[in-house]
């Protein structure tokens, strides 16, 4: 059985964060453990979420006892999500520094989650500023979306080829969501040399947590044996197959393992 580590939030009453991935992975026979950042009755975007964020002390000593468990020594995958202080941030990057000594064949996802293009920056600039320099170096796979993208390059991300050139400019593999691609919206792939992208149309409303669940799709399916090409192509039509659901929460949204055909362009960008 796979195992996955995951440190981000935990929002009881939505399907967001590191609850929805939880759920998600486990449902794809995953081995997980949630290390919460914060702890949350519902998504922030609703109102008033209840609850807080967890303290530096608590969630040093949370990632201190999962080491002591023996779990990281078997991870196949930790996935960084959100983290609400700075702090948080150096504990997680010690936890991947462990997980590539004592397991390198792990794949290290971080999703620098700072901000979209709706909200803006929606962390502190603490977590902002530490994220860049604690994490991003650290990963086997970035997982952004195009604002975020901008923000950690400083380049403008408007359509596949910026979006692509950004993500080159990272120097590793880059997953990046919500890539603007005329009336459609993409997730591009790259390692640098080889790129591919998957469209679909743009939603005029999308529930929250896909960026989440994005990621542990893909994630999830590159450690059971997609290529990364195999892997884009199945996670964004699984992906999809959840938003034309309709739910307001994807945790009321099914999974399919099969879904609808694949995405409308899934090819080589240009570039």
């Amino acid at each position: 059985m796979p195992v996955a580590l995951i440190l981000s939030s935990h929002v009881a009453g939505s399907g967001v964060g590191g609850g929805l991935q939880v759920a998600e992975l486990a449902r794809l026979g995953f081995r997980t453990a949630l290390v919460p950042t914060v702890l949350f009755g519902r998504h922030p975007g609703l109102g008033p979420p209840g609850g807080g964020a967890v303290s530096d002390a608590v969630f040093a000593s949370q990632v201190e006892g999962l080491v002591a468990s023996g779990l990281p020594d078997r991870a196949d995958l930790v996935i960084t999500g959100y983290f609400a202080t700075a702090g948080q941030v150096e504990v997680a990057a010690r936890l991947l520094d462990h997980v590539a000594a004592r397991r390198p064949q792990a794949l290290r996802l971080v999703d620098p989650i700072l901000g979209d293009e709706d909200r803006g920056l929606y962390v502190s600039e603490a977590v902002a500023d530490a994220l860049p320099r604690a994490l991003v170096p650290r990963a086997g796979l970035l997982a952004p979306n195009a604002w975020e993208l901008a923000r950690l390059t400083g380049a403008q991300v408007t359509d596949p080829g910026s979006a692509l050139a950004a993500a080159r400019s990272l120097g590793r593999p880059v997953l990046v969501s919500s890539v603007p691609d005329g009336a459609d919206v993409g997730v591009l792939w790259t390692d640098g040399a080889e790129a591919w992208l998957a469209s679909h149309p743009r939603l005029p409303r999308a529930p929250r947590g896909t960026g989440d669940l994005l990621a542990a799709l893909f994630g999830a399916d590159l450690i059971l044996g997609g290529s990364p090409p195999e892997s884009l192509e199945s996670s964004v039509r699984n992906l999809v197959a959840r938003l034309a659901q309709g739910a307001e929460d994807l945790l009321d949204a099914p999974g399919t393992d099969a879904g609808p055909p694949g995405p409308p362009h899934a090819g080589t960008t240009p570039g």
